[in-house]
């Protein structure tokens, strides 16, 4: 079993960033590969980025590249989303989740249905 909480979520004015934090319980955290994505009210869940078990390779949705940094801390059962310059577009719901795969070292997952836990998600609003 497995359980993830995000936090980190608010109200920030275009151009500003957030942290967003994703406390994972239980001891094999640090096998699996980690992803976020975000879902606007009304819209499709869409891919934002995801980084490996090991934490040495990384993807990113083609929105979000160069702004996003996903990053992941196995100590602490632990993966970060560190938004900067962020969009209105940018504003929904996230959500941390992970790869159904135990060690997994294919290509990066970018689909829902890759992922077998999520957490409740985290609101972040992007104002102009």
């Amino acid at each position: 079993q497995a359980q993830l909480v995000e936090s980190g979520g608010g109200v920030v004015q275009a151009g500003g960033s957030l942290r967003l934090s994703c406390a994972a319980s239980g001891r094999t955290f640090s096998w699996y590969a980690m992803a976020w994505f975000r879902q606007a009210p009304g819209k499709e869940r869409e891919f934002v980025a995801a980084i490996s078990w090991a934490g040495a390779s990384t993807y990113y949705a083609d929105s979000v590249k160069g702004r996003f940094t996903i990053s992941r801390d196995n100590a602490k059962n632990t993966v970060f989303l560190q938004m900067n310059v962020l969009k209105p577009e940018d504003t929904a719901v996230y959500y941390c989740a992970r790869d159904r795969r135990k060690f997994y070292n294919g290509a990066i997952a970018t689909e829902s249905h890759e992922y077998d836990y999520w957490g409740q998600g985290t609101q972040v609003t992007v104002s102009s």
